[in-house]
C-alpha cells in the first residue's frame, strides 16, 4: 500500500516514500502522511535534521498519481488537489529542522517539486528531474512555477515546462540546485547530516529562517517568530507576565 513513513534513528529523522509499483508516485493518503508526519516532527525537540528518501533506485518521485486526479473536476482540482498538495509541502518547507531530499532516481513533476521543498539536495549521478505536466495537458501545480523558480534559473525552467526537457543531474549541480552529486546518495546524505548535528541546534533554525525570508519563503510568519523568539527572552516579558498574573500594574525595564 502507498505510504510515507516516519523513522526515527536518533537526531535523524526520515522519511520515506513507499510506492516503489508506481515509482513512489504521490497519492492523496501519502499527500496526508506528509503533513500528519512534518506536524509530529515538528513537536519532536530531539530530531536535528530530516532526511526525504524513497524506496527503490528506479525513481525518488514520478510525481502524482495520475488516478489520483485524471478523473477530478476543475473546481476538485483546484480547490482540493493543488491547494492539498501545497499545504502538505508547505508543512515540510516550514519543520525547524534542516531537511534534506535524498534524490536516488528520477524526480518528475510532484517529485521534483518535492525535491524543491527542501533545504539541501543530494542527486544520483544518474537521475533526472522533468516537469512533464504540459504534456498530459496541465501545468505545475505544487510549487513548479513558484518555489522552483526562486531555484532554478528562469530560462532553464522554461526548458523544462514548456519543452519537456530533461534537467540532468551534472547540470542540476552546476546550476547550483543540487549541493552534491553522489553514488550512494544516502550515504552522503547522513555525512551532511552528521556536520549539521555539530552545530547549534538554535543558530541552525534561526539561519534556516533567515534565509527563508530572504527568499520570501512564509516570511510574514517567519519574521513575526523570530520578533516574538526575541521578546520572549527578555525581562520585560517575565514581568509583564507576573504582573498580570498578579493584578498588579508592571514595571518595565526594557531588558
Amino acid at each position: 500500500m502507498a505510504a510515507i513513513h516516519l523513522k526515527i534513528h536518533g537526531l535523524v529523522a526520515e522519511l520515506r516514500l513507499d510506492n516503489p509499483d508506481k515509482l513512489n508516485a504521490l497519492t492523496v493518503s501519502m499527500l496526508e502522511s506528509l503533513e500528519s508526519h512534518c506536524k509530529t516532527l515538528e513537536k519532536n525537540t530531539e530530531v536535528r535534521v530530516v532526511l526525504v528518501t524513497a524506496e527503490g533506485n528506479r525513481a525518488f518521485c514520478i510525481g502524482a498519481d495520475i488516478n489520483a486526479w485524471g478523473n477530478l473536476s476543475p473546481s476538485e482540482f483546484s480547490r482540493q488537489w493543488i491547494r492539498n498538495g501545497h499545504r502538505s509541502f508547505d508543512c515540510l518547507v516550514n519543520l525547524s529542522q534542516p531537511t534534506i531530499a535524498v534524490i536516488s532516481g528520477h524526480a518528475f513533476g510532484g517529485g521534483l517539486e518535492l525535491t524543491s521543498a527542501c533545504d539541501l539536495r543530494v542527486m544520483s549521478p544518474n537521475a533526472k528531474l522533468a516537469l512533464p505536466e504540459t504534456g498530459v495537458g496541465v501545468v505545475p501545480g505544487w510549487s513548479g512555477s513558484q518555489r522552483l523558480a526562486r531555484q532554478i534559473p528562469p530560462a532553464i525552467l522554461k526548458e523544462m515546462a514548456l519543452l519537456g526537457n530533461h534537467l540532468k543531474a551534472k547540470r542540476a549541480y552546476e546550476i547550483g540546485y543540487v549541493n552534491v552529486l553522489a553514488e550512494d546518495t544516502h550515504a552522503n546524505a547522513l555525512e551532511m547530516a552528521e556536520q549539521i548535528i555539530t552545530k547549534s541546534p538554535r543558530a541552525t533554525e534561526i539561519a534556516k529562517y533567515l534565509i527563508q525570508i530572504s527568499q520570501g519563503e512564509n516570511s510574514e510568519s517567519l519574521v513575526e517568530a523570530l520578533g516574538g523568539g526575541l521578546i520572549a527572552a527578555s525581562e520585560d516579558k517575565e514581568e509583564g507576565v507576573a504582573a498580570f498574573r498578579e493584578k498588579r500594574t508592571p514595571n518595565f525595564t526594557g531588558h
